[in-house]
């Protein structure tokens, strides 16, 4: 809006305010909600961005904005989610803005640089050198004068000399260059009948339009990409302009399913995830908010990304754990992923072999479209699956394999075979202790154990990133040698393969692994014979050597007071047993456990997901625990452990009474020191009808703590340690 006189604009700053700001725009100025400007706050500039435009200058004396900042608007779709997650989270929404502002250089055009070209041109007289650089120009197309210099063997001052006599023309390159459209009319796979049938499914709901909800839950390796790449291209055919986003859980799956777009789709994705450099960050982001960027790849803060036309979010494996983020900005990113959708007026599909529960209580709802896959495509079938007592076999001293696996690893590689060995637990061995003194070695500040990591020398702490060298003499007692490992890791179990089977080629894959992607396509060409992984290993691969599974332990994940520990045991399980066979050959999978009766083994070995999910379904229901009812957290943490006691305290007695709702806590959480920080958490149950956000609003406008003890809240946690 263009006014002769002053106008204000409310302006929200990427900061932990708790409103927008207002100020004064010149008449002469027009500038649109979305508009990213630059504004003083306190004694410096800040970069926000207009929430709100109102005609006026108003009674207040207000500061005048500095000027915009450029780039393109944020989306109004981006915007409401903004405040909407801001009231979910109870947090700030500037915190919020925070997480979609990442870079703040995406909002300049993106930088060049110049390039050479073969020209018309000749020199007067052609050197060795010089026609080495003409051969460079016409292999590569176009390339800097650096590229060609290095390509041809010779310094730049050759290549400038070409471009002088027009032997070679100069041109301006965009450093970050648009992304190419994807094609729709790509030829995909083959699809099966029941592949079919689903992908049918999907796109009867791209043509319906609007917000549309579907949970594609498919047994592991029946080809759920492939349907849902499907809907994909039925929404570039009907709207060339349209925007997807799709979701996966870890870095390490990107390289596959971006293979598997390029083939489908001719080109390939724009990528945001942790692991993307600033370059890749910065002309995602620039790309995305012009438009420009069709299909997106990416990890849980992709969400955050300013989509002015999102019409589809895929939450691949959308069970996964690593959707929660709980430090920093804690969110639930498949949860939030609906609710974007739902904002745009998109369609979005979860996926996945072992649904959550939550999203499963939604298809029984009749909120999502439940679209099944129930077996693979062609000759592969799903593994069989089996437990091995360790009660009554269990494995030799020391050692972490019994004999019935041992012997199971022993048949599939005379068969030409490939093994996976589970275990999640990164390094050596999880303790470290002293022989003579039983001296722990734990983080410094932390009640975290150090854990071994023998092909590095050193011990490290998983929650803090602390690391040491292994000690010669005990800290407690000085014994000298006297420090011990105990329990297994995936290395010293990787370290136990190649004992019992010398000749067989031996990996290890976790996330400490330096290069997954080169790992995963060894695997699939079958170099490597017996591959020793964490969770990092069961999610997504094909391996269509791989024939047997070994959990090392599967009770792993039942200890502990996590509400969701039979689920996620269950889910595991099934992720990891479903690697084996997927190819023309038959499967099988081996637990090894100390309670092969319990609920989520029994299920897995019976293939009755239903009987077991309607167990949890039951036990949940009766506790008033999700999907049946709501949780949050409220977490504490201060230097001083005497006023972090006082201040829990007290906040717990300041919670509003509400029928519905029933607060647990103070107590201290099983890491009750990290870092030096002494830590309390308070949590919340309320039945499902309560708005449990405006309550927690409502809480803590009660109170006010000390700035020597911090004060955080996750709705609906996840970590219970």
């Amino acid at each position: 809006m263009t006014q002769a006189s002053q106008y204000r604009v409310s302006i929200l700053f990427p900061l932990p305010l708790p409103e927008p700001f207002d100020y004064l725009v010149p008449g002469d100025i027009d500038l649109q909600p979305g508009d990213h400007v630059l504004a003083p706050l306190g004694k410096r500039t800040a970069r926000g961005v207009v929430w709100k435009v109102s005609p006026g200058s108003g009674d207040r004396k207000l500061k005048q904005i500095e000027g915009a900042a450029g780039g393109a608007p944020l989306p109004e779709g981006t915007r409401r989610f903004v405040d909407w997650l801001a009231r979910y989270l109870v947090q700030s929404p500037g915190i919020v803005l925070r997480s979609v502002l990442r870079s703040s250089e995406a909002l300049k055009p993106s930088p060049t640089d110049s390039v050479y070209r073969r020209g018309e041109g000749q020199p007067d007289r052609m050197t060795e050198a010089r026609e080495r650089v003409l051969d460079a120009a016409e292999a590569l197309g176009e390339a800097s004068a650096a590229e060609l210099a290095r390509e041809a063997g010779v310094t730049a001052s050759v290549v400038k000399g070409l471009a002088r006599v027009g032997a070679l023309t100069e041109h301006v390159r965009l450093v970050d260059p648009p992304f190419d459209a994807p094609d729709p009319e790509g030829e995909g796979l083959t699809l099966t009948p029941m592949q079919a049938e689903a992908a049918g499914v999907l796109r009867r709901l791209v043509r319906a339009g609007g917000f549309q909800a579907a949970l594609l839950d498919g047994v592991t390796g029946s080809g759920k990409t492939e349907v849902y790449f499907e809907a994909i291209a039925e929404i570039l055919r009907r709207e060339p302009d349209a925007q997807i986003l799709i979701m996966l859980p870890e870095i390490a799956l990107t390289e596959a399913v971006l293979s598997r777009f390029k083939a489908r789709f001719g080109t390939e994705p724009a990528l945001w995830h942790s692991g993307a450099g600033p370059k890749v960050r910065r002309r995602t982001w620039r790309e995305v908010a012009e438009g420009r960027a069709r299909i997106v790849v990416g990890a849980r803060s992709a969400l955050f990304l300013p989509f002015p036309a999102l019409r589809m979010i895929i939450v691949d494996e959308e069970h996964d754990p690593t959707y929660k983020q709980d430090e920093g900005l804690p969110y639930q990113g498949r949860d939030i992923a609906v609710v974007r959708a739902k904002l745009e007026g998109a369609m979005v599909v979860l996926a996945s072999a072992t649904p959550s529960l939550e999203s499963l209580s939604n298809a029984q709802a009749g909120r999502y479209v439940h679209v099944r896959l129930a077996a693979r495509p062609g000759t592969a079938i799903l593994p069989e699956v089996g437990t091995i007592d360790l009660r009554e076999t269990p494995a030799e001293k020391g050692r972490w394999m019994s004999p019935p696996l041992i012997e199971a690893v022993r048949e599939t590689l005379e068969r030409g075979e490939q093994c996976l060995l589970y275990l999640n637990r990164r390094g050596y061995a999880p303790l470290v202790l002293c022989r003579s003194c039983g001296h722990r070695m734990v983080s410094p500040d932390t009640q975290s154990y150090l854990v071994e990591h023998r092909y590095t020398g050193r011990l490290v702490c998983h929650v803090t990133g602390f690391s040491m060298p292994k000690p010669t003499h005990c800290p407690a007692c000085n014994a000298e040698d006297s420090l011990t490992s105990i329990g297994p890791g995936v290395e010293r179990v990787a370290e136990e393969a190649k004992s019992t089977f010398p000749e067989a080629r031996v990996e290890i894959y976790s996330s400490d692994s330096k290069s997954g992607a080169e790992l995963v396509a060894r695997m699939e060409r079958g170099e490597i014979d017996i591959l020793v992984g964490t969770q990092i290993a069961a999610k997504g691969h094909n391996f269509p050597g791989l024939t047997l599974v070994g959990v090392i332990d599967a009770d792993l994940g039942l200890a502990g007071g996590d509400p969701r520990a039979g689920e996620r045991t269950f889910q595991t399980l099934v992720q990891v047993a479903g690697r084996a066979g997927r190819a023309d050959r038959p499967g099988r999978a081996l637990l090894q456990t100390h309670q092969p009766e319990h609920d989520a083994i029994q299920a897995l070995i019976a293939g009755d997901r239903d009987a077991f999910l309607d167990m949890e379904f039951m036990v949940r229901e009766s506790l008033g625990l999700p999907p049946f009812g709501r949780l949050a957290a409220i977490g504490f943490m201060s230097m001083n452990v005497e006023t972090l006691d006082r201040v829990a305290n007290d906040y717990a007695a300041l919670a509003p009474n509400s029928e519905g709702v029933e607060i647990w806590g103070p107590a201290e959480p099983p890491r009750a020191l990290i870092r030096g920080w002494h830590r309390r958490r308070i949590l919340v149950r309320a039945d499902k009808e309560i708005d449990i956000s405006a309550y927690l609003r409502a809480w803590t406008k009660r109170v006010k703590t000390p700035p020597s003890v911090r004060v955080s809240i996750d709705v609906e946690p996840y970590s219970f340690i």
